[in-house]
Order: C-alpha cells, then structure tokens, then sequence
C-alpha cells in the first residue's frame, strides 16, 4: 500500500447532504423579522435538541438571530425572528 500526503484542497467531497431535517433547515431560511413564526412537532426532547442545534448553526453561519420558544404540553417548539 502506498500512502502519500495531499492538501486538502485536493479532496473532492462528493457527499449530498441529506437531513431528515432539511425541511425545517429550507423553512427557517425564509423566515423574516417580525414576520410569521415557524411551528413545528417533535416526538421527544432529543429531536427539540436536535432542531435547536441546527438553528444554532444557521444562526452562527448566516448571522441571524432566529429565536424558539415550547409547548411542553403541546410538543411544539416555535421559531421566529424579532424585529
């Protein structure tokens, strides 16, 4: 076997990202300040966590300031920009 050292640059990524939850990622995308907010079922608290994350990330990447709140009761978390 041959081993040799590339930069990285030279690696072609060629994965699809393919997320259970690139439906919420699309939707968050277009929300808007002071616009609607975004409502959305999860089935336990991990999923919450989960979503949370990726609004985390868009927030960090794309420099917005989206913000959530939950229903407990209801399993439903909200996000929305504020003005």
């Amino acid at each position: 076997m041959k081993v040799k050292i590339v930069p990285k640059s030279k690696v072609k990524v060629s994965r699809s990202s393919s997320s259970k939850y690139q439906p919420l990622i699309d939707a968050v995308r277009k929300l808007k300040p002071g616009g609607d907010a975004l409502r959305v079922k999860y089935s336990d608290e991990r999923e919450l966590n989960s979503m949370r994350n990726i609004i985390y990330t868009i927030n960090r990447e794309e420099d917005k300031n989206i913000k959530s709140n939950k229903d407990p009761q209801n399993k439903t978390v909200y996000f929305y920009i504020e003005n």
